[in-house]
């Protein structure tokens, strides 16, 4: 096994669109080193390893996964709203599993 850490970094500019690249860093690497070796901008703010937030000062281990978050265009209740209103009321969810003569939600 060549020394150092093994790790991927995911990073989204705009919807659609993911690249995902594999780096070796050497041991005691933080989250910082793997931004900076991909050649992604060090000052995001939004930043995870497997999902969940983190600090650029972060350890890295074997394995992780770095991503770098962007904001959200659309609050995800919101777009929720919006797409059951799309699909209309009666054919989602509960409604299109309904029995004759049930009451409206069961």
């Amino acid at each position: 096994m060549p020394d150092g850490l093994r790790v991927a970094v995911a990073v989204s500019p705009k919807a659609g669109e993911a690249t995902e690249r594999s780096v070796t860093l050497p041991a005691g690497a933080v989250l910082r080193d793997a931004l900076l070796a991909v050649g992604c901008n060090v000052d995001a703010s939004d930043v995870g390893i497997w999902g969940r937030a983190a600090t650029l000062e972060t350890p890295l281990a074997e394995g992780d996964r770095v991503e770098v978050y962007r904001p959200l265009v659309v609050d995800p209740k919101v777009a929720r709203r919006l797409r059951f209103k799309q699909q209309g009321a009666r054919s989602t969810g509960l409604f299109a599993q309904r029995r004759e003569g049930a009451k409206s939600g069961y």
